[in-house]
């Protein structure tokens, strides 16, 4: 008597007609705002005078960036303005494949650039022999390959459930905890193995920047200039700052995959990690950075 699905329909973010046109533009300005600081970013950061594997790191992240924010909301707005939302099952597994991927990725780039910090400064005679080209080039395909492998066991995981429930999807874009909500299957193995790879994908990373920053701040503590010190405290804050937001919005969301009663609160902290994070970075990168900043200046 059950019904496989061949479609889900996205209910979006708001189900009140009247504030539909305010969301799509608020949330158009914001991916405009996500691409236009991206791709100034990755332009920059080609400059000759910032040509270090700092900048080479920040290009991909960038453009990962890019991707995550243009996975999601193109689709967002145009179920804002549309009367059929829905979503084709192939579509569905695609959207799902790519934003596992994107996000698992970023943290193991941000794990990448972590590393890159603490040889920065606690090796920086060493710095030029140990990140050369071909050992940053190294650690972001390790980055891709290690996201693919995540993405694909949760993907296939996800599509092997029996989703036979309601078609509707109450979330915005196609994500794990709102579709194992669809499952007519007892789902609580899932739910566990999908813990062990939160902890796995956010956790691990999380506690190796953690540890490279530690002996960062050992090592800034014992320079005897205040303004070496700020300098370098100010490059590392910025990356900080990055970590905080992802790892407090990633936690949030997948710790609890099937709670129904958080699903509109997991709606905000999704929308904050695929289109307002993507949209700060560049913010907090090149406002933070005293030589973004000139190299901007110089090509104005």
């Amino acid at each position: 008597n059950l019904t496989l699905l061949t479609e889900f329909v996205l209910s979006g973010l708001s189900s009140r007609p009247e504030l539909q046109h305010l969301v799509f533009f608020t949330i158009c300005l914001v991916y405009s705002m996500t691409l236009i600081g991206n791709l100034l970013i990755c332009m920059l950061t080609v400059h000759p005078t910032l040509h270090t594997p700092m900048y080479f790191f920040l290009r991909v992240l960038s453009f990962l960036d890019i991707s995550t924010a243009t996975v999601v909301v193109p689709k967002m707005l145009i179920n804002l303005l549309s009367e059929d939302r829905s979503i084709s099952y192939l579509g569905c597994v695609t959207q799902l494949y790519c934003v596992v991927f994107l996000a698992a990725t970023e943290w193991y780039l941000l794990a990448a650039m972590a590393y890159d910090r603490y040889v920065a400064v606690c090796s920086p005679l060493r710095y030029p022999a140990i990140m050369n080209t071909r050992a940053c080039l190294s650690l972001v395909l390790l980055s891709c390959c290690s996201g693919k492998v995540v993405s694909v066991v949760q993907t296939a995981w996800v599509f092997t459930l029996s989703l036979c429930g309601p078609r509707r999807i109450n979330y915005f874009f196609c994500d794990i905890p709102p579709l194992i909500m669809l499952s007519c299957t007892d789902t609580s193995l899932y739910e566990r193995q999908l813990i062990s790879a939160t902890v796995l994908v956010i956790f691990t990373p999380f506690c190796l920047i953690l540890l490279s920053y530690t002996c960062i701040i050992s090592s800034i503590l014992k320079i005897s200039s205040a303004e070496s010190r700020h300098k370098t405290f100010s490059t590392c804050s910025s990356h900080l700052t990055v970590v905080t937001l992802y790892c407090a919005s990633g936690t949030l969301i997948y710790l609890q995959p099937k709670s129904s009663s958080s699903q509109d609160a997991k709606k905000i902290l999704a929308l904050i990690y695929t289109t307002v994070i993507p949209t700060l970075n560049p913010l907090i990168y090149s406002l933070r950075n005293k030589e973004v900043k000139e190299v901007l200046i110089r090509v104005m």
